[in-house]
């Protein structure tokens, strides 16, 4: 793991984002903004599975109007989270005719390639410029693949068609993306925004063009870089595309925020692409957001199913458990925790974990022996051995996680 790259540190509404701070987790909405109730349910459980930041899109007037409801509905449940609104074509209009949205946006996300053509460009920029500065707002500049400042990309190709070696395509449109990206961020300080109120994405769909576009940017300047394959697909692809496109990145050192950017199922809950996130950083060793579950994927040793019901049962309990833990039971998110199937891997693989159980494979004793730090703790048998480990598993976090009475004199 390389050291983190340096750069300032931008205050989102309260949360910190640069390498003095941990990699932070967000996600965006993908209700109609102007529906303030549904979109604030939609934050809601996107904040308690876990996302620190959550985008939502701002493009009309009906949406820009209803993000003080929003934020008031949320507040009406305990919950306080930056909202950042994601501005194209038209942010420059709405931030204007909307000052107490603009005032409540944590951060307002500029696209350069998205803001007005030709004469207008410029001026609809610095016009949102001018609002950040206004209410002392970070903005994020957002330079995308598929919506890149056609100016800027001309200006690029023209000059790579008079060079001798000319380059590929895909090399210009990187450069073209990590230029578009730095002369926006030099010219909203020229307008006057701090530099410490700047942080830059430069986002592709592709993992290796990914890796080349950060690479190349990151030694460029000290901003905060937000990390995320865009459209990274649904389902299985999504999740492992997005994991190969960012861990390399992180594991050098590169980005300070990330989105895993899902397509959900239809009817699907949105916070899946927060999980994905955090168990990127986790399996990285980046951060810790809950206890792991360490269990094997089975084989001819455990044609039963009980041992997957039980590492499925024990995992959605923790996380389900772990908003309630994380407030009683400090450190639990360092917890690690084994279910295993058979007395091959089961004992060592439970004995390194803070507490484990190795069920019966097929053939075996129909015992479970249980470890808790290194040792046997006891032995489960019967119906009700999920049941039990369960309680076992309560108990231990109570014992080793829970406060303690301070010390006197």
């Amino acid at each position: 793991m390389s050291e983190r790259r340096h750069t300032v540190t931008v205050n989102v509404g309260g949360v910190p984002i640069g390498s003095a701070h941990p990699v932070v987790v967000q996600s965006m909405t993908n209700t109609d903004t102007a529906d303030a109730e549904g979109t604030a349910i939609q934050i809601a459980q996107l904040v308690r599975a876990g996302s620190e930041l959550v985008r939502v899109t701002v493009n009309t007037r009906e949406a820009a109007a209803a993000v003080p409801e929003i934020v008031a509905r949320l507040a009406e449940v305990g919950i306080e989270v930056p909202i950042v609104g994601d501005f194209h074509y038209n942010g420059h209009i709405l931030l204007r005719e909307f000052p107490e949205t603009a005032r409540l946006l944590a951060k307002y996300r500029i696209n350069p390639g998205n803001v007005g053509a030709g004469q207008h460009h410029d001026a609809n920029f610095a016009t949102m410029i001018e609002v950040a500065k206004e209410f002392g707002k970070p903005v994020r500049i957002g330079v995308n693949w598929g919506s890149l400042d056609q100016q800027v990309l001309a200006r690029l190709m023209d000059a790579n068609t008079a060079q001798g070696s000319p380059k590929s395509g895909t090399d210009v449109m990187i450069d073209a993306m990590v230029v578009s990206a730095l002369e926006s961020a030099r010219y909203a300080e020229k307008l006057g925004l701090a530099h410490d109120k700047i942080i830059i994405s430069v986002k592709v769909s592709s993992a290796p063009e990914l890796w080349q576009v950060y690479r190349q940017l990151a030694p460029l300047c000290d901003y905060p870089l937000h990390l995320g394959l865009t459209e990274a697909g649904m389902g299985m692809k999504g999740m492992v595309a997005s994991s190969v496109a960012l861990a390399p990145l992180l594991v050098d050192g590169i980005g300070d925020t990330i989105r895993v950017s899902l397509t959900p199922e239809p009817g699907a809950s949105r916070k899946l692409e927060v999980e994905v996130a955090q168990q990127i950083l986790q399996s990285l060793g980046l951060r810790q957001f809950l206890p792991q579950v360490t269990s094997c994927p089975g084989c001819g040793r455990t044609t039963s199913t009980f041992f997957q019901g039980l590492a499925q049962k024990i995992q959605d309990y923790i996380r389900d458990t772990m908003p309630e833990w994380k407030a009683r039971y400090p450190g639990v998110e360092d917890m690690q925790v084994a279910v295993m199937g058979c007395i091959v891997n089961g004992p060592g693989e439970s004995k390194h974990a803070n507490i484990g159980i190795s069920l019966p494979g097929t053939g075996e004793d129909p015992r479970a022996p249980v470890y808790q730090d290194g040792k046997l703790l006891t032995t489960l048998k019967g119906p009700r051995i999920a049941e039990d480990f369960q309680e076992l598993l309560e108990r231990y976090v109570e014992s080793r996680y829970g406060q303690r009475e301070p010390v006197g004199p």
